[in-house]
């Protein structure tokens, strides 16, 4: 199945498995700044509904943008030029599709941002469960500069990122930040080396693949539905999800790997 996702002609992603249970997205219109077109939208949602419909084709995802100038510069507008509203809106509807298959990504989903991330660019990074980013990255929502305004999370995402104060700023004057900002901010948890990014964001990728699959996925299911919660309901979260790995073998792997001084092989089961 996972020769699936990697022998599919898909027309605007690059999709590699660098390792059994390491799979890395790259968005691949370098010419037009790896901006979101209609046919990605479609390829992205094609792709993450995959992987959310079999849990064994990966353990981990990464994210990133080809070559080193963009992540991605938000949607096309040349494609965008001309359309009447009803066209906008359908691929708008296309997008905010993309967006919540990405936050749906059942296990952990890493931007590697090697360049600017702009608009729609920076809320595909922040659908992300975390972010790298290149030294010399930028960062904005510049959509209020164009007679429109974040319609992709922004305008949910970034404030419980980095405060509603500071989001308002952002948003309002569509003024990019910096690398160093984003990082100081929680957009980003690391900045990489200029060339560096996407192997460093691979490496942590390796590290999560070589832990027990279930525990990453109840793991991350408890955070997400525990943070928009009162902090009794999310323990609550955390017990529920908790208990579902008692019954597994990789719960009683762990345990015996501990105690036979070994590297513990989890199966996922």
């Amino acid at each position: 199945m996972t020769e699936a996702l990697t022998s599919t002609r898909w027309e605007t992603l690059l999709v590699e498995q660098r390792e059994p249970g390491v799979l890395l997205v790259t968005l691949n219109r370098p010419e037009r700044a790896n901006a979101m077109s209609t046919r990605m939208g479609g390829e992205i949602i094609a792709l993450f509904g995959m992987l959310e419909a079999d849990l064994d084709l990966a353990r981990a995802v990464v994210l990133t943008g080809a070559g080193d100038r963009a992540f991605c510069a938000g949607a096309d507008l040349k494609q965008r030029d001309g359309m009447d509203d009803a066209a906008f809106a359908r691929q708008h509807y296309m997008f905010e599709r993309m967006m919540r298959a990405l936050l749906a990504c059942p296990v952990p989903l890493i931007a590697a941002i090697n360049g600017a991330a702009y608009a729609g660019g920076l809320e595909m990074a922040m659908c992300c469960d975390f972010a790298y980013a290149a030294e010399g990255a930028r960062f904005a929502l510049t959509e209020v500069t164009r007679g429109i305004m974040p319609g992709g999370g922004g305008t949910q995402l970034l404030p419980r990122t980095i405060g509603s104060r500071r989001a308002k700023e952002v948003i309002f004057t569509g003024e990019p930040f910096t690398a160093e900002q984003a990082l100081a901010w929680g957009v980003v948890n690391r900045l990489c080396p200029p060339g560096t990014v996407v192997e460093q964001a691979l490496a942590t990728a390796r590290r999560i693949n070589a832990n027990a699959p279930i525990s990453i996925r109840q793991a991350k299911k408890s955070i997400d539905f525990g943070a928009g919660t009162d902090l009794r309901t999310g323990m609550q979260v955390e017990i529920e999800a908790y208990y579902q790995l008692i019954p597994t073998e990789d719960r009683r792997e762990g345990i015996a790997a501990f105690n036979e001084k070994r590297t513990p092989v989890f199966k996922g089961r």
